[in-house]
This record gives C-alpha cells, sequence and structure tokens, in this order.
C-alpha cells in the first residue's frame, strides 16, 4: 500500500466521482481505476460502489476514508517536520588562495545544493594566517599545507585539532610568458640561482620550499616576499622573477598557458600537501561536521573528474589531535 493509492482514493470519495477525481489528479482515468482495484485487491474488500451520479463509498470504504485522510494528514506534518528541521546554522571555513581558485566555487555550489539553510562563511588567506584563525577558534575548518603541521600530526604532537591529508599536488616553477624558456622538468639544483618570488616563512609553501632546500642544501635567491598569491602572479608576469607554486596558482587565469611558463619541479620532498584542519568533532555543530563531509567529497570529484591537474589523493585517515 502506497501514500499516492490512499491520496487517490481519498479524492474519488471527496469528488464522488473517478472522472472528476482523475482530471483533479491529473491522470488517465483508467489509471486511477486500476490503482483503486489494486488497493481493494490489497485489502480483499470492496471500497467503492457505483451510484447514478457517481461512485461512493460502502461500509468499509467510508471506514477506510476516515482512517486514509488521517494518514495523509500525519504524512503531511511529518513532512512539514523534517522541511523545518533541515540542517541550519552557519560554518567558517578557510582557504588559502591556491585552493580557492579551484576548489572554493564547487564547494560553495555543493553546499548550497545539499544544505540550503547552512550560511558559509569562506575565508581566503595564506596558511599561516588561517592556522592562526584556527588556533583562536575564528575558523571551524581549514585546508592547510604547512609540512611542520603534517609531521606534528603524524606523530601525535600536533595541535588540539583533527588533521587529515587530503592530497599531494606537484610543484612548479613558473616564470612570465617572455622571460627565458623554461624545460619541461627543473631540479630543485636548477633553481639556486633563479630569482624567486615566494610567500614569508610562517606559511605553508613557503615551510614546504624550506624544508626542501635545506635538505638539499641549498640556499635559494629570495628576491621578493610577498604574502598575496594575485601579487606573486602580477609580479612574475611583470618579469620580476619566477616562483614556485602548485598547478592550482593558474586557475583564475584563462590565458594562464600563453601567460605563464611552467616546469615540473622533480625530485623530493617538493609536493606540496593539503591537509584538512578542523577543531575537535566534539566542538564542530553538525553544520560543520556536515560541510566537512561536503568538502571531500568536492575534493574527490575535482580530482577524479581531472579538474585538479598535478595532485594525488592521500588516504589518511584522520590523525588524533594531541592532548
Amino acid at each position: 500500500m502506497e501514500l499516492r493509492q490512499l491520496r487517490y482514493f481519498v479524492r474519488v470519495v471527496e469528488l464522488g466521482s473517478m472522472g472528476r477525481a482523475a482530471i483533479d489528479l491529473n491522470l488517465v482515468q483508467s489509471a486511477l481505476s486500476q490503482q483503486v482495484a489494486r488497493l481493494e485487491g490489497e485489502l480483499a474488500t470492496r471500497l467503492l460502489h457505483r451510484t447514478p451520479r457517481g461512485v461512493a463509498p460502502t461500509e468499509a470504504g467510508a471506514a477506510f476514508f476516515r482512517e486514509a485522510r488521517l494518514t495523509l494528514r500525519h504524512a503531511e506534518q511529518a513532512a512539514r517536520a523534517a522541511q523545518q528541521a533541515r540542517l541550519s546554522g552557519t560554518v567558517t571555513m578557510g582557504l588559502a588562495p591556491t585552493t580557492s581558485a579551484v576548489l572554493g566555487l564547487p564547494l560553495m555550489q555543493a553546499m548550497r545544493a545539499r544544505y540550503p539553510d547552512v550560511r558559509l562563511h569562506m575565508v581566503e588567506g595564506m596558511s599561516g594566517h588561517l592556522s592562526a584563525m584556527l588556533h583562536a577558534r575564528d575558523l571551524d575548518l581549514a585546508v592547510l599545507f604547512d609540512s611542520r603541521l603534517h609531521q606534528a600530526a603524524q606523530a601525535g604532537r600536533g595541535p588540539r585539532w583533527q588533521v587529515q591529508a587530503l592530497l599531494e599536488e606537484d610543484l612548479f616553477l613558473m616564470r612570465g610568458a617572455a622571460a627565458a624558456r623554461l624545460p619541461a622538468q627543473v631540479t630543485l639544483a636548477d633553481l639556486q640561482d633563479e630569482p624567486l618570488i615566494l610567500p614569508t616563512g610562517p606559511h605553508g609553501l613557503r615551510s614546504t620550499l624550506d624544508t626542501a632546500f635545506a635538505s638539499a642544501g641549498i640556499a635559494p635567491r629570495v628576491v621578493l616576499e610577498v604574502d598575496s598569491l594575485a601579487m606573486v602572479m602580477a609580479a612574475v608576469d611583470a618579469g620580476l622573477g619566477a616562483t614556485v607554486q602548485p598547478w592550482a596558482a593558474l586557475g583564475r587565469y584563462p590565458d594562464a598557458d600563453t601567460r605563464f611558463q611552467c616546469a615540473l619541479l622533480t625530485g623530493a620532498p617538493v609536493r606540496r600537501v593539503n591537509l584538512l584542519c578542523n577543531l575537535p568533532d566534539e566542538e564542530l555543530s553538525p553544520a560543520a561536521l556536515a560541510a566537512r563531509v561536503v568538502l571531500l567529497d568536492c575534493v574527490r570529484a575535482l580530482v577524479a573528474e581531472g579538474r585538479w591537474s598535478g595532485t594525488r589523493l592521500m588516504a589518511e585517515p584522520p590523525a588524533t589531535p594531541a592532548a
């Protein structure tokens, strides 16, 4: 027995006519008659009988009509309760400029589609700034890049967050189109004399590169320190130097292929690890927990569909927060 069969039967009784009910329900009369006959078959009793004016309920049909209307009323109340109890609240999420260039819009679209009553507060900032905001509980979750944070989390010495490795990104040496031509690949040693434009020390990409340069015994030639992706790329475009960035740094440039040239940076450790960091589950609202699932789904979809180039998903489970 289905709710639609109850609705059909109730409307037939209310209108007293199979034909008028079929028109009201936008059904073919024969289809409506079949549904009522199927309902009578399930109940093993006649619910309607024909009269000169149309149809009327039998004694069993009148009893069933009263209970069917009550059932439909309860079903409508249940639907309203579910709609009124839709997930709501505010979630504050931080993304670095490179990440937001690829993930930001798909994430906002997915949240709007799945949880329209959740207000998403997006913060774009350098990884070091987002880390400080997470420490201060000004963010619910953020995607960070600090290699030291990843190592601390793996060793159980991280902050009181949950840290999950999302994906690894290849890094590229990027120059403006007018600069000397780049080969397809370069090594850390090739960067020794390269005039580099990089963010400052507290930020995730810089800490990753500093670790790699130190391991290789290389002192990089940093000519500009800029804590803004837009200004870094503008300086590179103007020929003031080169930079090292993931492919996502080009995400906001439709003409990136003709505006910049890139060479894959090879050798370990020269990949950036993206970390999903959030407050402990007991501090997260239901809306924030749902947003975390949506973020993970978006990341997997972007990588699987080839829309986030130079990346590899990581299957590391969430780290247990340190005491």
